[in-house]
């Protein structure tokens, strides 16, 4: 499968072979155009959409891609979303037809006229929709291109599908957040926001990014623009080939949102997808400068249904439907041949009328039974769960204690505890004897649990309130006492 990406001016393209042990070895081809492929998320010119996939294809594994299909990765331009909440007491059998309604009442053209898609993220509490339309004609004129050149698409995904696959696995659905999703390239800043269901607004953010005005202060204007329409953000996804080198606790204190790479994430959540992907590659790459294949490869090995292709025409919605089997011809001989052997077999050795005595197998066992009274044990006290968990703790460390490490240190320690969201950091003076423990008032909870996770390396400690508008939870100032 080929993994195409068109965006304005820009084509990348992951191509995958699956090898016999199930790795796949990997190609990638990445080029920016002087002159716009796209306008509007619309192909400009037929011919050079074509030149530019073609040129992708004949640097892919040296020209010799075999595959002539193509998942198509579309930009937000392309499409139109929306985003529905689902009533409680609406039936299953009932959400095409919703959906459908509420397509036609909030798009602003004919919906017999698109091809769409959609699929549910839900909770226990709550259950939304993402629904995704491509206007027919739009399609038409990609599939004209890709024809030129031989090729056929085999599936269109939307960008922003591709970007949340990538951090989905670090969310709880419980737990309610903003997540602003950045793509920190040399020239611009991209961005989506979403939260622990999915994407949230249409809009796809665009900054331009030069000399005059640094990478931290563009985005702290953009989180407190946020905060201002009601969506304080609770975390920034960052990725981006330029994301490469920036340090997540500057990002965190300058922007005051806690920042996760993705360069971090994707090694930590989605290491058996790296593992697929890197198995056999005839190219090293970088993650980070193909998000959006790496993304919709990870989306489609989950969601094998969902593609923009589905409802040509005007189709029926993401209808279940039966699966089409198909049996090989070696198989299907194997198992009939088997069949009529053993059946022959059997005809065979009932002719035979054997008479045989397993009178021996029916001598009659006696077992003794030794009964013995045992008083009833108490039962155990259990302590009560905590209702957190220790991997979405937002710790920060600060050395206070003068001792070169000793912050690494303490990270280290608390990973093995359980926790994983943790940066490390001096504190303003070296000059602590004794280690404090900073917790916000609506994370009290976690204060009993670090203290015993700590017992071993420090018999007490100071403590006080963090301010509920930091970005960290829980803030570790280590001093002397620190073992």
């Amino acid at each position: 499968m080929i993994y195409l990406f068109i965006d304005k001016n820009q084509i990348k393209a992951l191509y995958l072979k699956k090898s016999v042990l199930g790795q796949y070895e990997s190609s990638v081809f990445s080029k920016t155009y002087q002159s716009d492929l796209l306008q509007d998320g619309k192909t400009l010119q037929i011919d050079f959409v074509a030149s530019a996939t073609k040129e992708a294809l004949h640097s892919l594994s040296n020209g010799e891609v075999k595959d002539r299909k193509i998942l198509l990765i579309l930009p937000q331009e392309s499409y139109s979303f929306l985003r529905i909440e689902v009533p409680s007491d609406i039936a299953a059998s009932a959400i095409a037809a919703f959906v459908k309604d509420k397509a036609r009442t909030n798009l602003a053209f004919n919906l017999d006229e698109c091809s769409y898609d959609y699929f549910i993220e839900e909770s226990a509490t709550e259950k939304f929709i993402h629904f995704f339309a491509l206007e027919n004609q739009t399609l038409t004129k990609f599939q004209e291109a890709l024809q030129l050149i031989e090729l056929k698409i085999d599936l269109v995904l939307p960008e922003s599908i591709a970007y949340f696959k990538l951090f989905e696995k670090t969310l709880r659905k419980d737990k309610k957040e903003n997540i602003l999703y950045v793509s920190y390239d040399k020239n611009q800043l991209t961005g989506f926001l979403y939260d622990s269901f999915g994407q949230v607004l249409s809009e796809k953010w665009i900054e331009p990014v030069n000399e005059h005005k640094k990478v931290e202060e563009i985005l702290k204007e953009k989180a407190l623009e946020y905060e201002k329409n009601g969506k304080k953000l609770n975390r920034l996804i960052l990725a981006g080939k330029e994301s490469e080198n920036v340090r997540q606790d500057t990002f965190t204190k300058e922007i005051g949102v806690w920042t996760n790479p993705l360069k971090r994430i994707i090694p930590e959540f989605y290491q058996e997808y790296l593992k697929l992907l890197a198995g056999s590659s005839t190219q090293s790459f970088s993650v980070l400068s193909y998000e959006a294949c790496i993304g919709s490869f990870v989306f489609n090995e989950q969601n094998k249904k969902f593609s923009l292709l589905n409802n040509r025409k005007g189709g029926k919605g993401n209808l279940p439907s039966l699966p089409s089997i198909n049996l090989p011809l070696k198989e299907i001989a194997i198992f009939a041949f088997s069949f009529i052997a053993s059946f022959i077999f059997f005809v065979y050795v009932s002719r035979l009328n054997l008479k045989m005595n397993f009178a021996f197998l029916q001598k009659e066992q006696k077992t003794t039974v030794k009964v013995t009274r045992v008083s009833p044990t108490p039962e155990p006290k259990i302590s009560p769960s905590p209702t957190f968990k220790k991997d979405e703790v937002k710790i920060k460390v600060l050395n206070g204690s003068g001792t070169s490490g000793k912050a690494t240190e303490v990270k280290t320690l608390l990973k093995e505890k359980g926790y994983q969201e943790i940066l490390t950091g001096n504190a303003e003076s070296f000059d602590y004897t004794k280690t404090v423990l900073q917790v916000k008032k609506s994370q009290s909870e976690i204060s009993s649990v670090l203290k015993n996770d700590l017992k071993d390396n420090v018999s007490s400690l100071k403590e006080s309130t963090l301010p509920e508008t930091e970005a960290a939870d829980v803030v570790i100032i280590i001093g002397t006492d620190f073992k």
